[in-house]
């Protein structure tokens, strides 16, 4: 049983959802990233647990569906807090503000996903986006729940399975500065899914639907979690149609590739450490 409140506001003004006591299952996922056929699939999947979607935002980015893919999130009811792609499209800025650096391959990339993106989002869509929650919270086998994008000091920040044990204290102590003691953190936006105990908890990333974890594999990933433990699975999908698609719509930069080789063409967004040199060579 679900128990949904209403919005609140965070201790500083954060926009803050409270989904209540959880008691089945949660799916947990991120970054659908416009591809439809992997949206879909995740979605079925939650249907197959009998679990609770929620997603850890960026529903908008590389692929050539943004439109469908935001109205099968909505319509299948999913919780979503606001990655940086939504807030971004909602405020009509002029990128994604998605972190790169700049001149690295993910900010000359996003140049043409992200007008593409903007070129098929309704109003409507972007209303939607405005009003997302930049926290949601959830109650589930007696643990409480904090879901974030990248991190609370800032929505595009990457957190990854190595970085400094400081970084993570840094973001759980926002969090808790927003909505008091969590004890657990899923975050997102990184795309690469891992688990690391801080200390305080558990910092969980579900991974992303819509890329592959830039692991030679098509199939992409999301967490079942029940019981108070979070179960990692790969996702499988019409990766051709997906990749269709793109070529249909022009999105032939890199990412349509990487969707078959299940390698990103922008690992310089990586830490040294998470690299794998061999993978376009």
């Amino acid at each position: 049983m679900e128990v949904q409140s209403d919005a609140i506001k965070g201790c500083s003004g954060m926009r803050v959802h409270d989904l209540g006591m959880l008691d089945g299952p949660v799916l947990l996922f991120g970054g659908p990233y416009s591809n439809l056929q992997a949206t879909r699939a995740v979605l079925e999947q939650a249907s197959r647990f009998a679990a609770k979607p929620v997603c850890t935002g960026d529903v908008v980015a590389y692929c050539a569906r943004p439109a469908e893919t935001v109205a099968a999130i909505r319509a299948a009811e999913c919780a979503v807090v606001a990655g940086n792609c939504e807030a971004q499209l909602a405020a009509e800025a002029d990128d994604c503000g998605c972190g790169f650096e700049d001149g690295s391959t993910c900010d000359l990339l996003s140049a043409g996903w992200y007008s593409f993106a903007q070129s098929r989002i309704d109003a409507d869509a972007l209303a939607w986006m405005a009003s997302l929650p930049e926290i949601i919270l959830f109650t589930h086998a007696g643990a409480r729940y904090a879901v974030i994008h990248g991190g609370v000091s800032n929505v595009a920040r990457f957190v990854w399975s190595s970085s400094p044990m400081s970084v993570f204290q840094a973001e759980w102590a926002a969090a808790e500065a927003q909505v008091g003691p969590v004890d657990h953190v899923v975050a997102g936006h990184s795309g690469l899914p891992f688990q690391r105990d801080v200390g305080a908890g558990r910092w969980i990333n579900a991974g992303v639907v819509g890329m592959p974890p830039h692991d030679g594999l098509k199939q992409t990933a999301f967490m079942v979690l029940d019981n108070g433990q979070p179960v990692l699975h790969r996702l499988d999908y019409d990766v051709d149609a997906a990749v269709s698609d793109m070529e249909n719509a022009r999105l032939t930069q890199g990412y349509d590739i990487a969707l078959r080789t299940g390698y990103w063409p922008s690992e310089d967004v990586l830490p040294p450490d998470l690299r794998l040199s061999f993978a376009n060579g």
